[in-house]
């Protein structure tokens, strides 16, 4: 059985102390929500604070990005062992990451690549635009962007590896893929690219979320389909009842 996992990515969101009054509030009620795994995702600047608030809760902190070099002349950047010190999990290759900096399946690579030597758990994202959506080339795009994006880690470290499926066309745009037409793209695209890199016992091992307007009020709608593991939430992850509605859902 694979865990769920619910993660809240904040975005550009949240002040150092907006962060520690949210964090606060939140864990009183996700900690006591068993059976799922939970991570939130504040801003770099906010991770010291919410790292001080979620020691021992039972709640995983995650960065929302990271360069593949451990140091070096690259500035404004963070480098994997500065997450490494707060931080269990990064997301990489989130569809604004890919749309706003041009970042491609060969840089989301050589970040997994990077993740692996820091032992961090990455949640690697994969999604179609609208465009793409449109013009039927869903299973050309998201293949691609599976198998490009997760080559050459080790049998050991692909288990670990969590997936994000997230249409572009459904983020932050109030219109979500249904449960059916979602697992459809994990199962029939997202596995089977899986299987190809690592073989079929392990890609049944990888967890693979859903991420695109989740809510409270559609979260059973996917987590009640079979290849679909938990949840990438972004704009309900700062709102309190909502975020923690979304985790029971999953658990």
């Amino acid at each position: 059985m694979r865990t769920p996992l619910v993660a809240g990515n904040w975005k550009m969101n949240k002040t150092i102390a907006e962060t520690r009054d949210l964090v606060f509030k939140m864990s009183l009620q996700l900690r006591e929500i068993n059976g799922v795994d939970k991570v939130l995702c504040p801003p770099f600047m906010s991770l010291m604070a919410a790292s001080a608030l979620l020691e021992g809760s039972g709640i995983s902190l995650g960065a929302q990005n990271m360069h593949w070099e451990e140091k070096g002349a690259f500035t404004g950047e963070i480098s994997p062992a500065m997450v490494k010190e707060l931080c269990r999990y990064v997301i990489l290759g989130h569809s604004e990451r890919r749309a706003y900096f041009g970042e491609t399946n060969e840089i989301v690579n050589r970040k997994l690549i990077s993740a692996q030597t820091f032992d961090l758990t990455p949640i690697v994202c994969v999604g179609e635009t609208l465009e793409q959506y449109e013009s039927n080339r869903t299973r050309e795009v998201v293949s691609a962007q599976t198998s490009q994006s997760l080559r050459d880690v080790s049998p050991a470290f692909a288990s670990r590896i969590i997936v994000a499926y997230e249409p572009v066309w459904a983020i932050g745009t109030g219109k979500a893929s249904n449960g059916i037409e979602a697992n459809a793209v994990v199962k029939d695209i997202i596995r089977p690219a899986l299987t190809e890199l690592f073989g079929s016992e392990t890609a049944q091992a990888i967890r693979v979320l859903y991420g695109g307007s989740v809510t409270a009020s559609n979260a059973a709608e996917f987590f009640g389909q079979p290849d679909i593991d938990g949840a990438l939430v972004g704009g309900a992850s700062l709102k309190i009842d909502e975020f923690a509605a979304i985790a029971k859902a999953a658990a």
